[in-house]
């Protein structure tokens, strides 16, 4: 597991629609993950993250039920956590800190067609 990062820069809250987000998957694009609606720029992990890696499923989304039921499968890789069993959203919130640690945060999740500002 990789250590946390003393030097974050401080946290942005610029708006992404989900569209926007998908477009964040490659290290030239950079590579944006989202747990429960704040992306995390994971692009110095491309190693793990990026296409055909073993995370990428989370690549370009909010992949939070996926992340909280420790699931790879593109399926759970969803925003929903409606009705998630509370040991997963134990497991998600723990995920949230890993990303906050060491990831900077560069925005926020907003609805399909939501102004940016």
């Amino acid at each position: 597991m990789q250590p946390p990062v003393d030097t974050l820069p401080p946290p942005l809250s610029t708006p992404y629609t989900p569209a926007e987000l998908a477009k964040h998957t490659t290290s030239e694009t950079g590579i944006y993950v989202a747990i429960k609606g704040t992306i995390f720029d994971v692009t110095r992990k491309a190693d793990v993250y990026g296409p055909g890696k073993s995370y990428s499923v989370f690549a370009g989304k909010d992949g939070s039920r996926g992340l909280g039921m420790s699931s790879l499968k593109p399926e759970d890789a969803v925003a929903d956590t409606e009705g998630m069993d509370p040991k997963d959203r134990k497991v998600l919130d723990e995920w949230y800190v890993f990303f906050e640690k060491r990831y900077p945060i560069v925005g926020k999740v907003v609805p399909e067609g939501e102004a940016r500002l």
